[in-house]
């Protein structure tokens, strides 16, 4: 371990994970470690079951009901990957796909008045939906349709909007649409988690929904991807891409102290050796000092015995609580998923709650959610601080990822992604510089 590296990685998260896959791709010798004893860090899926009733510190182990221990492979934090996003994009460009198996999530619902309702989000799928009224279908059909059109390189399709000065609150009143369409359009096509977006420029809601309707056309069911096994696949599947490149990596090792020189990172002390280093990237959990709480999440992992009212049985899907809905600022989510996945016992089923924390009890935010799931077998509640960094690492060259946020994709996390790029090579982020650039050695093709 007493080398000298260009980037040491602390945590196994999914953000880490991606990067040093990249930096390795891009010829970087790169020391990714672990103070745990397995990948995955927060983004992780526990396995077996017993483990996850311990994390929780249940006093009981899981019932017989529960099957086999081992066929469970619960994640800490609910996501759904958009079959046409940046996610997608890297696992293709890295060719990280090729370790992976992955499922669509059967559909996509939104909650409006105490029952839920498919998305809809095609044209056919709008005028059959039983969501809004006849006049009102039209309307959100011109609005589709224009979305479509969209093209922020052709002013010809801008139908007098300007996307660099129109508020999104705008466009819904040219096109007439009303608060229901608007809450469902915001929250379950945009993804939006708070009505903030009404009053900036349209242009990023725009691609938002081209992202959601774009993602949809690619599978026809929902726009959202899972992989088989859980969302821990994910970072073990950019480890092996580090490791094919060279990249080093330990688990369980402790980290004792992150080495500093004159403001600047020179090394990682672990039981007594340093490794030394140009730059470092970690997540928050190795530098409480160099980040600050933004905000709290809960998540609530539920074990059923039944798929979830009223989505067709569905053994997998999602369901958004739009803000309004339930008096709140920010929306509620529900992502499902099942045997069907290999994260649980035959007939069993898992549904994740979460949302931002607003108030000092965050169990009673998210009741309307877990009524949807009644009856339900068995809940792990996590209450998680979400920190980001206080500096961006220039001064430092430690660049610190920030806590997984309440969405259930990953287009956040590939943004936060893409700004460490930068910020550690000085240029924009480029899928083409994930793209591998050897045929592949360690026997890989046999596979």
């Amino acid at each position: 371990m007493d080398e000298e590296y260009d980037v040491i990685v602390l945590g196994t998260g999914l953000t880490e994970c991606i990067l040093s896959g990249i930096m390795s791709v891009n010829g970087k010798k790169v020391l990714h470690m672990d103070r745990n004893p397995y990948y995955g860090g927060e983004s992780s899926s526990i396995t077996p079951l017993e483990e996850l009733y311990k994390r929780f510190n249940l006093p009981d182990s899981p019932p017989e009901s529960m099957g086999r221990g081992r066929d469970w492979n619960v994640d800490l934090i609910p996501k759904f990957l958009m079959a046409n996003g940046q996610l997608v994009k890297m696992l293709l460009y890295t060719e990280v796909t090729r370790y992976l198996d992955f499922k669509v999530v059967e559909g996509s619902f939104v909650y409006k008045g105490g029952k839920i309702y498919k998305v809809p989000s095609t044209e056919t799928e709008a005028l059959a939906s039983n969501l809004m009224g006849m006049f009102e279908k039209r309307r959100f059909r011109k609005f589709l349709v224009f979305v479509a059109n969209f093209d922020e390189n052709d002013p010809k399709t801008f139908e007098g909007v300007d996307p660099k000065s129109t508020t999104m609150r705008d466009v819904y009143k040219k096109f007439d649409l009303g608060q229901d369409v608007i809450d469902f359009t915001g929250h379950a096509l945009a993804l939006y988690r708070t009505d903030d977006y009404l009053d900036v420029p349209c242009l990023d809601t725009i691609n938002r929904i081209k992202l959601y309707s774009e993602s949809l056309a690619r599978y026809g069911k929902s726009p959202y991807l899972y992989p088989l096994y859980g969302l821990g696949e994910l970072p073990q599947g950019f480890a092996r891409l580090s490791a094919i490149y060279g990249g080093t990596y330990m688990l369980n090792k402790p980290v004792d102290e992150i080495v500093m020189e004159g403001g600047h990172v020179i090394g990682v002390k672990s039981e007594g050796e340093v490794a030394r280093c140009k730059q470092l990237i970690c997540d928050p959990s190795y530098i409480p000092d160099r980040v600050r709480k933004a905000g709290q999440v809960i998540r609530v992992i539920c074990i059923l015995s039944h798929p979830i009212k009223n989505t067709n049985d569905a053994n997998s899907c999602q369901i958004i609580i739009p803000q309004n809905q339930v008096n709140r600022n920010s929306d509620i989510y529900v992502c499902m998923i099942s045997y069907a996945h290999n994260v649980a016992a035959q007939g069993k089923y898992i549904a994740i709650v979460s949302t931002t924390v607003e108030t000092s009890e965050p169990e009673a935010e998210i009741e309307p959610a877990l009524e949807l799931l009644e009856p339900i077998d068995q809940k792990f509640v996590a209450i998680s601080d979400l920190y980001e960094p206080t500096d961006d690492g220039t001064e430092s060259q430690v660049f610190a990822s920030r806590s997984y946020d309440a969405t259930t994709h990953f287009e956040t996390t590939c943004n936060d992604i893409k700004d460490i790029y930068k910020r550690m090579t000085g240029s924009d982020f480029d899928f083409e510089n994930m793209k591998r650039k050897q045929n592949d050695v360690f026997g890989e093709d046999e596979q």
